[in-house]
């Protein structure tokens, strides 16, 4: 299939975990990749629609303040994670230091940025202690982010 994650064997996948899901080259030559960043295992659990809105807004604002190569953080619409497109070709370790980073920036923001209704389409759906909790549940497991596949060789 032509979208990269519907050739994914989402019942082999152990979340969490960050994953390269997509290089491209553009005609000019720049490099963007695109990363998932699984925070909940498929068909099993998700987040709420809150805790994805605000975690969106919150990582997409205070990402920026650790690279100047992000160029998006786009929610999944299963709600069990987010794609992160960034410029160039990164080590994987580079971007887990980048995601470790803003999710502890997430822990102790003291509000979800743009949560109102002059910058956000809904503004009353946020909880930034359901952002905060979430990322508090991914950082606890690290460890395990570079490890997607719950076989080897899956």
């Amino acid at each position: 299939m032509n979208v990269e994650s519907f050739n994914l064997d989402h019942t082999k996948v152990e979340a969490p975990y960050l994953r390269l899901a997509d290089r491209k080259q553009l005609p000019a030559g720049d490099v963007i990749v695109k990363y998932d960043v699984r925070f909940t295992q498929p068909n099993v659990d998700h987040l709420e629609m809150p805790v994805m809105h605000s975690l969106e807004h919150t990582f997409a604002e205070k990402s920026r303040n650790h690279s100047d190569r992000v160029i998006d953080f786009s929610p999944m619409g299963c709600q069990t994670g987010f794609y992160l497109i960034l410029q160039g070709d990164h080590d994987i370790s580079e971007v887990a230091d980048l995601v470790q980073a803003t999710l502890e920036d997430v822990t102790t923001a003291t509000e979800v940025p743009a949560a109102n209704e002059t910058q956000c389409g809904w503004g009353a759906s946020h909880t930034l202690e359901g952002a905060q909790q979430a990322a508090r549940t991914f950082l606890d497991r690290r460890d395990e982010w570079l490890t997607v596949f719950a076989e080897p060789g899956a």
